[in-house]
């Protein structure tokens, strides 16, 4: 006689998946419920009991009740060539309405009255792109650096808008040393008001035009310097 159809629902249904790496304890959950208005006896088995220790390896899960199993695969030396042809395998009865001892149903046990059902074991290692996709999650200014070439350009940049500085700045100077020449040889009376506004004010604007070029030029030069940092 054909044995009876499995009961239990697997949660997974057909392979357990362990992933690495295996260098310490890893584990596994599978869930089995009990559908059915019967308290169901279960056991699981495996091909390798080494390398796995189940906790719990059998019980009674009651009528409309689930329960975890946890499978814990012990440390082993992973080879990726080598195919896992580990097993397990969950056994299950209908429990006796009387029943008093576990132990002795399985014993008493007819093969008819026994279901089981087949999980196969998958080994699986962390993807290595899974590192590259979590640096390039993070923003580029913490995980980019610059090299001694970038370095020494940058800082060269700088020099030169330091003698750029400087150099407006002695323009700007020697245009104040020469209008305050002309003023000194141009007689009072020759000079109208109008006349000594009108360089007062070229005066200003010349030296306020310089101002702003170097301040631009100290933005311009900054900028390029903190988005070469950033990218």
């Amino acid at each position: 006689m054909a044995r009876q159809e499995q009961v239990l629902v697997l949660d997974p249904q057909q392979e357990l998946k362990f992933r690495g790496p295996f260098t310490d304890v890893v584990t596994a959950t599978l869930k089995l419920t009990n559908p059915t208005d019967r308290n169901v006896c279960f056991k699981v088995k495996t091909t390798a009991p080494r390398r796995y220790c189940v906790r719990p390896n059998s019980g009674i899960i009651e009528a409309g009740t689930s329960i975890n199993v946890s499978v814990m695969l012990q440390p082993f030396e992973y080879d990726p060539n080598e195919k896992s042809k580990h097993k397990f395998m969950v056994q299950s009865i209908l429990a006796p309405r009387d029943m008093t001892d576990m132990e002795g149903v399985w014993k008493d046990a007819k093969p008819e009255e026994l279901m089981d059902s087949k999980l196969r074991c998958t080994f699986e290692m962390p993807l290595e792109n899974d590192k590259t996709t979590e640096h390039s999650a993070l923003p580029k200014s913490s995980s980019a650096s610059l090299d001694d070439g970038e370095v020494k350009k940058i800082m060269e940049e700088c020099r030169q808008l330091q003698r750029e500085v400087q150099r407006l700045r002695e323009e700007n100077k020697q245009i104040r040393e020469d209008d305050s020449v002309r003023k000194r040889k141009i007689t009072p009376v020759a000079v109208s008001h109008s006349d000594t506004a009108d360089r007062m004010a070229m005066t200003k604007d010349e030296g306020l035009s310089t101002r702003i070029l170097a301040l631009c030029l100290l933005f311009f030069v900054i900028g390029a310097i903190i988005g070469k940092l950033v990218l």
